[in-house]
């Protein structure tokens, strides 16, 4: 009997978002599991590090984030290469295997180590998982709608930190800070594993597709970056040599230095001005639902008015957004801070990564990404424990004066050295 016409196309990987919805679709609904995740924490355990374990110094409370950031970082470098060399889906299902436990440590924790215990295991979770997710919608829709493919990925990620951070402060106002908010967490890693392991797809195939037929920018910027590059090489290329790769990196880990800023004192802040943990859970939600909600917008931007437009006056914007921050004394001067830091941020993260998959080659993509959101989520822990010690120094709203002045550095020095990767836009 004939087999129908229809099954190879079942079989053989092909580029775009349409040929793919399906596994898009689904891989962006993992990735607002992998959001919420980290959106869990973002208002609880601030306020549990000083209200049920004491801790007065910003600089031990900040030690979570700190352990979180630097394990996270260092996975996400590992998960690029082991995406290569084992495929996409087994580092996917590792990072929610991790995962499982997160939640039951954060309920159970008799002392703040098991709390530091807990965040670094969602590191390696969020540094496998998150890293996965980017790199197989890459793999998916090729290089045209990479951009809009980023917003997507990003824009469900952290607006599922959002909805969750705003349900654990409401649940936290209503039940107390243990355990309740936590059963969100256990919800999410067994929903995450199930469909990873169930329902997504190897995408390594289609990066091979695209590395088959990949072509050179016609100024020869990139010639010298061939297909085959050792891991010292892409680091080297990612982190300091390439001019458009390096520049995403430093502006990526000044973004997320200024996140663990807001992540870990904002809450901390908003609570000694006196006000509710419900109003703390509504700044602490606003910021990142404008940050994924913006990325629908600002990653199909990218696609038409090129990348560094974006990050340079997104950077600027998040540094205004911080200045207002330290300036602010009430929940309405707030909550417009947070939503012009949305906004900021929401310009440069998507954008970042559409400039790394521009760049990068396809055969070293993934490493690429890795080496990339090494950098960025670096900035977890140098954020922690700048904002920790300026803060135990001086106090909180000079902690923030200075990582906004960063940031604006950051947004200069993309605006000076970074030239334009995306192929439809550049000269």
């Amino acid at each position: 009997m004939n087999k129908p016409a229809t099954e190879p196309a079942t079989t053989t990987p092909r580029l775009g978002l349409r040929a793919n919805l399906a596994q898009f679709s689904l891989l962006v609904g993992v990735n607002a599991l992998v959001g919420g995740m980290l959106g869990q924490e973002r208002i609880v355990l601030p306020l549990l590090a000083e209200r049920e374990f004491g801790l007065t110094a910003y600089t031990s409370a900040l030690t979570f984030i700190l352990a979180f950031g630097a394990t996270k970082a260092a996975t996400n470098y590992f998960a690029g290469s082991w995406s290569d060399r084992f495929g996409r889906k087994p580092v996917l299902i590792a990072g929610w295997l991790i995962a499982l436990p997160v939640p039951l440590l954060l309920i159970w924790a008799p002392s703040w180590g098991w709390v530091v215990a807990a965040n670094v295991l969602l590191g390696i979770n969020q540094g496998l998982t998150w890293s996965t997710t980017v790199i197989m919608k890459i793999d998916l829709v090729g290089p045209r709608r990479r951009g809009l493919a980023m917003g997507l990925n990003e824009s469900a990620g952290y607006l599922a930190v959002a909805g969750t951070a705003l349900a654990t402060g409401y649940i936290a106002a209503r039940y107390g800070l243990r355990p309740e908010p936590f059963f969100l967490g256990l919800a999410y890693a067994a929903l995450g594993l199930g469909l990873s392991t169930l329902a997504v797809r190897e995408t390594r195939d289609h990066a091979r597709l695209e590395a088959a037929s990949h072509t050179s920018r016609q100024d020869g910027r990139h010639d010298h970056l061939h297909a085959q590059l050792s891991d010292r090489q892409v680091f080297a290329q990612t982190s300091i040599r390439e001019p458009a790769l390096s520049s995403a990196s430093q502006a990526g880990m000044v973004n997320n230095l200024n996140d663990g800023l807001a992540w870990g004192l904002f809450p901390v802040l908003f609570a000694a001005a006196g006000l509710s943990v419900a109003q703390i859970g509504v700044l602490g939600a606003l910021y990142p639902a404008v940050w994924g909600l913006g990325q629908l917008v600002t990653g199909a931007l990218s696609d038409r008015t090129g990348r560094k437009p974006l990050i340079t006056a997104g950077m600027l914007l998040q540094a205004v957004a911080l200045g207002l921050v330290a300036l602010g004394d009430s929940f309405g001067l707030w909550a417009v801070a947070s939503m012009v830091l949305g906004a900021g941020t929401a310009m440069v993260y998507p954008t970042l990564l559409a400039a790394i998959g521009d760049v990068a080659h396809p055969a070293w993509r993934a490493r690429s990404v890795g080496v990339y959101r090494l950098w960025r989520d670096g900035g977890f822990a140098v954020g922690a424990l700048t904002a920790g010690l300026l803060a135990d120094a001086f106090d909180i709203p000079t902690a923030i004066w200075v990582v906004a002045a960063v940031t604006a550095a950051s947004g200069l020095l993309v605006a000076v050295r970074m030239y334009e990767t995306h192929p439809r836009t550049r000269t």
